[in-house]
Order: C-alpha cells, then sequence, then structure tokens
C-alpha cells in the first residue's frame, strides 16, 4: 500500500438535513488517526478541512435538499482529491455525511480508469430525486457515481458515470428503499446484505467481494459509512439500523482488505459524535483504520 497518505476532512451535515456530523472529521483527529498512522509507518499530510458553506435558510430543489451547497462542497472536494492524486499519494476522506462520496470518487475516478466500488453500509444510498422519501442526497451518492439522479450530482467533476454497476459490491444492507430496490435489480448490481452474511459468514463475503471488485479494475475505492455497524458498536450516528455487522466482523473484513492490497484511496462517514457516547464511534472508525491499512497483532 502507498506509505504517502494525504487526509482531508469534509464538515458536511447538509446531506444528511441533521446537525452534528459536520463534526464528524474533528471527533476521528482527536480520536487520534494521525498518530495511529504514523506509528504504523504512514507519511501522512493533513489537509485539513474543505470549506462547506451554510445557507441561511432551508433551500430544496426537485426533492434535493441543499442541492446547490452539495455541489458545491464536492466539486471543492473532487479537485483536492485528484491532487492529491496526482502528487502520489493515497486520498484519506473523513466525513461528514455521505453525501461527500460525490466529490470523493469523483477526484478519485479521474485517475484510475476502471474503478472499483466497496461500499460498507446499512443503506444502499442509490436513490434519486424521483424515488428518494426524503430528499436527503446523503442517500443519493452511489446512484449518481453511476451515473442515476440529478445532472448536477451525476456531472460532478465534469463527466459521467465514475463507476460501472458490474464494479461494486454493497456489503452489509438492511435497509433499502423501494427505489433503490428496484435499481438493484435492473442493474445487476453486486449487494451482500445482513442476510448473506449471516448466512455464509464474513469471511466467505468478503472473499466474493474482493474477487468480484478486483476481476475488471485498476484500483478500488473503499466508502465506509460507519452505521454499516451495529449501534451497539457504533452509536454515534445520524441513521442507525439495528442488526449490523459486528466490530469484529468488520474488523476481518477490512483484515481482508488489506491483505488484497487493491485500494486506491478511502473514505469513512457519518460519525456523529452529537449522538455518540465518549467518542466511542469515532475511536471504531480509527480502529478500522488501523485494520483496512494493515495493521496486525503478529
Amino acid at each position: 500500500m502507498n506509505k504517502n497518505m494525504s487526509i482531508v476532512g469534509v464538515p458536511m451535515d447538509l446531506g444528511a438535513d441533521r446537525r452534528g456530523v459536520d463534526m464528524g472529521p474533528s471527533a476521528i483527529r482527536y480520536a487520534g488517526v494521525v498518530a495511529r498512522l504514523e506509528k504504523m509507518g504512514f507519511n501522512i499530510e493533513d489537509r485539513g478541512d474543505i470549506f462547506v458553506t451554510r445557507p441561511h435558510h432551508f433551500t430544496e430543489t426537485e426533492n434535493h435538499k441543499y442541492l446547490d451547497e452539495v455541489v458545491e462542497a464536492n466539486e471543492k472536494l473532487a479537485n483536492v482529491v485528484s491532487d492529491i492524486m496526482t502528487a502520489g499519494r493515497f486520498p484519506l476522506v473523513l466525513g461528514g455525511d455521505h453525501s461527500i462520496a460525490l466529490g470523493t470518487i469523483a477526484g478519485v475516478a479521474k485517475h484510475v480508469k476502471n474503478l472499483g466500488v466497496i461500499w460498507f453500509d446499512a443503506h444502499g444510498d442509490l436513490n434519486t430525486g424521483a424515488t428518494s422519501p426524503s430528499g436527503n442526497i446523503h442517500g443519493m451518492p452511489l446512484a449518481a457515481s453511476l451515473g442515476y439522479g440529478h445532472e448536477r450530482l451525476t456531472s460532478i467533476g465534469g463527466y459521467t458515470p465514475k463507476v460501472q454497476a458490474e464494479n461494486v459490491v454493497i456489503i452489509g444492507a438492511r435497509d433499502l428503499d423501494q427505489g433503490e430496490r428496484e435499481l438493484i435489480k435492473r442493474i445487476g448490481m453486486k449487494v451482500f446484505t445482513m442476510h448473506e452474511i449471516d448466512k455464509l459468514g464474513m469471511a466467505r463475503v468478503m472473499d466474493e467481494a474482493i474477487a468480484h471488485v478486483s476481476k475488471n479494475t485498476d484500483g478500488v475505492h473503499l466508502s465506509l459509512d460507519l452505521d454499516g455497524l451495529d449501534p451497539h458498536d457504533a452509536p454515534g450516528v445520524g441513521t442507525p439500523v439495528i442488526g449490523g455487522i459486528s466490530y469484529r466482523e468488520g474488523h476481518v473484513s477490512l483484515e481482508m482488505l488489506a491483505d488484497a492490497d487493491i485500494l486506491c484511496s478511502a473514505e469513512f462517514v457519518e460519525v456523529n459524535p452529537i449522538l455518540d457516547r465518549e467518542n466511542m464511534t469515532a475511536r471504531v472508525a480509527v480502529a478500522l483504520m488501523s485494520s483496512v491499512f494493515g495493521d496486525k497483532l503478529l
């Protein structure tokens, strides 16, 4: 793995329309992410946070809440991530709500011809304005990265699509909207729900997921939403869903991903300190980062 790593935070809560998750990057830094990664031998450059404009009043465009501000922040993020990739460094993005994946993937895919994506999440994030029950853009970034949805979201970074459906795997899904289910079936996307994880075991799921995203790709992006874990282990998230991936299952999956050595970028999102207990979820995020970046007991 590339030992030269650049960290960038995105204090965004507009995609979730719920305060608190904008403090996620600070919480993760406070949990010691830089010291942990430096101890593992990484050369860390912390680029600070993307500036996110806060509107003076609520705005909604065609069932997309805060569309202007979300697009603006993600265009900035796409440029920063692209600069990091140009410099030959590994981008690690700290969220913020999951709408920031729009910018991360846009910046990475400019440099990786056939990008694979592993999407750890309780949700599919495959809604569009036509299917979203809430209008919250944090439920739309994967769809937009595939080229589905509002033109201003799909065209972030100046091109679309960023990734092909056959190069994406969702892991840990347990709360999908009807429109997301229909899209998954229509495009034939690989999804490992909690049913498959319970039935097959996490090791087999990861073996199959890694094989799937490695088949026709030149690099893989990890997008990890902390609500993919069970709320018992990660309580500080905006949209918790019981019955999720356990703490140990999370580590095993990321340790296997580290062994596969296929990642070219990563983001950890949806840490909400306001809903957390003693920064527990941010500390879990840092521990998971140590696993996916190669930390081992022996």
